[in-house]
């Protein structure tokens, strides 16, 4: 018995001492939302800039809280990942960011490149005590709307969220699976009124969780709810190409992979934000807490911030780079 336990021991010591983390870096992203050529493009000017060898472990999430429970609940050790504003709030409040520390030897530092606009946004982030751009680089933004497919809905119904509860559509509506962005642009929809006169202001509704709010975005949500044919984290967008669905409440970046798509078919896609308003998001890299390669961490985030990598994303995905 002393003796397998003893194997145990050592095969468990070995398995410890094989896995050289200084060599690995692990970067966990949202699916379709990097050039992933950039990947293997990094790790040789890793080792150009620090004469170090590395390789990246990429894996992909579909919403924010299932990266966020990994690192929160699972204390994966996630080197890099691209939580949205609200996520890095949330990690800022329970300490699971590290700082950046933008030392890089000789090797230029990119992260400058940040649009000011986008860091005065980031400023605004609720830090606790810590302000967002020290522990996050914004990498992408958008806004939240509607792909439609004119064949079936016209211009003008796009202009309001109340297409959605069209029952029309009935089957052919899908829902983006992001409870941050369709809970604030339908308050925000909801509540135009009051913005218009100056009863409400857009920032306040932003971070408005108040139970009135909140039964005020349920009851609006299900009014419709029979005419969903489903809430989608990524698929949508296909859906769409393949006339599946007829409309689609997602991001600019997807509707922007779909509207390319479509085109190279002959088929006409087309994105709208409803007058009554909506989100606008921002994505950025941060290094959670129990990362175990930072210095890599901190080059691949530089990296990313280099403006011809920027165009190649922005390029790739859809979205509009920080840069």
């Amino acid at each position: 018995m002393k003796k397998i336990l003893y194997l145990a021991l050592a095969a468990l010591l070995l398995m410890g001492c094989s896995e050289d983390r200084s060599q690995i870096l692990k970067v966990y992203n949202w699916a379709d939302y990097i050039d992933e050529e950039l990947l293997d493009e990094f790790e040789v000017w890793y080792e150009e800039q620090t004469g170090e060898k590395v390789e990246i472990i990429y894996q992909t999430f579909d919403i924010n809280e299932t990266m966020l429970s990994k690192i929160e609940l699972g204390h994966e050790d996630y080197d890099v990942v691209c939580p949205s504003d609200y996520i890095i709030e949330r990690m800022l409040k329970n300490d699971l960011l590290l700082p950046l520390e933008r030392e890089f030897g000789d090797t230029p530092d990119y992260i400058g490149n940040v649009a000011p606009f986008i860091r005065e946004k980031f400023d605004e982030i609720e830090g606790y005590g810590k302000n967002a751009n020290d522990y996050s680089v914004a990498y992408m933004w958008g806004t939240v709307g509607l792909i439609y497919n004119p064949k079936y809905v016209s211009a003008e119904e796009a202009q309001s969220w109340d297409v959605l509860k069209n029952p029309e559509y009935k089957g052919k509506l899908l829902m983006k699976d992001a409870f941050r962005d369709v809970y604030t642009a339908m308050l925000i929809a909801l509540n135009r009124d009051a913005i218009d006169s100056g009863e409400k202001d857009m920032r306040s509704l932003a971070f408005d969780t108040s139970a009135e709010s909140i039964k005020q975005v349920e009851d609006y949500l299900n009014s419709f709810k029979e005419s969903i044919g489903g809430w989608e984290a990524d698929f949508g967008k296909e859906q769409m190409t393949k006339e599946l669905a007829w409309i689609n409440l997602s991001w600019s970046g997807d509707a922007q992979w779909a509207i390319d798509e479509a085109a190279d078919i002959g088929m006409d896609l087309r994105y709208a934000i409803p007058e009554t308003g909506s989100a606008v998001w921002f994505d950025g890299w941060v290094i959670p807490k129990y990362a175990k390669n930072i210095k890599a961490a901190r080059y691949f985030i530089n990296f990313m911030c280099k403006p011809e990598n920027a165009l190649r994303n922005m390029d790739m995905t859809g979205y509009v780079s920080a840069i």
